[in-house]
């Protein structure tokens, strides 16, 4: 393909739209405003569907059912083993309608439809599946206490009912992460799905239904983050608030949570992630690393590697080969099994994207390639690169969350480790190189909270992930997602006439 041109449309089949209104304690029900929204699909901008508008009553009415679920229901009282297989179950499910739900996504976000059966819907239930074999291996501790005669022990809980407020840039992925090691832990949930992206988790909602979940451990309201998200955040019989996201947004969620029931935050929030790029890396490699770092989910991915610095050996040969392999970087339908990068979410994105690149033009930044919409329907936009880009410049320290990529050269190892961290997030870095005391040094001093080595989106659902600094406060994925949903109770007694201590 010649870049600024998208390639031709697709003959696959869009999903019947099955589920548009709310799911709360076990059965589709409208909101009770009556009002509904629209969902639209951004390869053309027309309406796919109307979905219930939930709001504060809505919200109030699931978090009670999810509450008579924790406080009286099976769920909790479950033993971990029992919980597992019912998830289990779900996750066969899952995999039972891979190509429905990455249709949903794909004509609700714009995902590459071929991507998601290959890649997103898998994960999606195996998450389900990694968590539903943890659900029976949640253990407390013995303790040896300090004091004579006195016996300890430790309890993990579940927190009890938690609010998910999950962004749109992957929908089942994301809805898996927040979902799975809460309802492995016992807790019972009220789940916000973005408003752009509701098609899959009410879908999602429907299979836990058909796997034996029971009514009121899942509750899904869709709806608006100023109304529906905002009540979750400030709600006082909600225990955990989960979320992901902006850190603006981030940032509220905390103050509602404070100014409410001083409930548990989890945050998972933006990046604007470095690529440190050596001398002695090659350059073929760099270029295609650099390239899917940045531009893989058209660039909507909190870790997107948005700053790449080249060592000033090699500068010159990766920026020629990045502009190279950027122009024939295939931008089109979703459903076309060629198209690399699809439309941007919905038009608002679409707009703040292209208003970051005209910020880059007028703030002195060379523009490479891209730069531009395609075509006149949807909200497709071209990969774009900038080099000359100073730390000053808009493009280098807000978070586009598009395809956008800024350019830097750097010298020394020290250099690119003060690049590297001169941004308010700390999410995630790539290193490339071949150099292990370059790479030791370099993972060591970058603040982020992942570090990809020769690689880049390493995600293993056995490997934590989360952020430093403004990117959020928890980790997510492996053992330490369970954690996030479960507390520690201890409990001691006095000992007597014991032949030890």
């Amino acid at each position: 393909m010649e870049n600024g041109k998208c390639n031709g449309g697709s003959s696959v089949k869009l999903p019947e739209i099955k589920f548009t209104k709310l799911f709360i304690n076990g059965q589709f029900i409208d909101a009770a405003s009556g009002k509904t929204f629209e969902t639209i699909d951004p390869r053309n901008g027309e309406v796919i569907a109307h979905i219930a508008e939930g709001d504060k009553e809505d919200v109030d009415l699931a978090v009670n059912a999810a509450r008579h679920a924790f406080d009286h229901g099976p769920w909790p009282r479950m033993t971990g083993f029992e919980r597992g297989r019912l998830i289990n179950k779900f996750a066969d499910l899952i995999e039972q309608n891979v190509e429905e739900l990455a249709k949903l996504d794909a004509v609700d976000g714009g995902k590459l439809f071929q991507l998601g059966k290959l890649a997103d819907i898998p994960a999606t239930a195996g998450n389900f599946r990694y968590n539903a074999g943890a659900a029976d291996k949640i253990h407390g501790q013995t303790l040896k206490m300090t004091r004579q005669a006195l016996f300890g022990y430790t309890l993990k809980e579940p927190v009890g009912v938690v609010g998910h407020i999950i962004p749109w840039n992957f929908p089942s992925i994301m809805f898996a992460t927040k979902v799975a090691p809460s309802m492995a832990a016992g807790c019972t949930m009220v789940v916000k799905p973005a408003e752009q992206t509701s098609l899959s988790a009410l879908f999602y909602a429907h299979l836990a239904k058909e796997a034996g979940i029971p009514d009121g451990v899942l509750n899904v309201v869709t709806g608006f983050g100023a109304t529906a998200g905002a009540a979750i955040a400030s709600h006082m019989d909600i225990d955990k608030v989960s979320f992901t996201g902006s850190t603006d947004v981030g940032r509220k969620i905390m103050q509602a949570a404070a100014a409410s029931n001083l409930k548990k935050v989890s945050l998972e929030l933006g990046g604007k992630s470095p690529l440190l790029i050596f001398n002695d890396a090659d350059i073929d490699k760099a270029a295609d690393l650099a390239l899917l770092g940045c531009f893989y989910n058209k660039g909507e991915i909190c870790v997107a590697s948005s700053r790449v610095f080249v060592q000033e050996g090699i500068y010159d040969k990766v920026v020629e080969k990045l502009v190279e392999k950027a122009k024939s970087w295939t931008v089109g339908d979703p459903f076309e099994a060629t198209s690399r990068q699809g439309p941007q979410v919905d038009k608002r994105q679409f707009e703040k994207i292209l208003s970051y690149i005209e910020h880059g033009k007028n703030e002195g930044a060379t523009l490479l390639t891209g730069g531009k919409a395609i075509g006149d329907k949807g909200y497709f936009i071209e990969p774009t690169i900038f080099t000359d880009v100073t730390d000053d410049m808009k493009i280098y320290q807000d978070e586009i969350f598009g395809p956008v990529m800024s350019l830097m050269k750097f010298k020394t190892v020290e250099e690119g480790i003060k690049c590297a961290n001169n941004t308010k997030y700390g999410l995630a870095a790539g290193i490339l190189s071949q150099n292990v005391d370059v790479i030791n040094t370099v993972s060591r001093s970058i603040k982020a909270g992942i570090i990809w080595v020769n690689c880049y989106f390493g995600f293993d659902l056995d490997c934590p992930y989360g952020g430093y600094k403004m990117s959020g406060n928890c980790r997510e994925s492996g053992l330490d997602a369970l954690d996030n949903f479960l507390q520690t109770k201890s409990v001691v007694m006095p000992l007597h006439n014991s032949p030890w201590m």
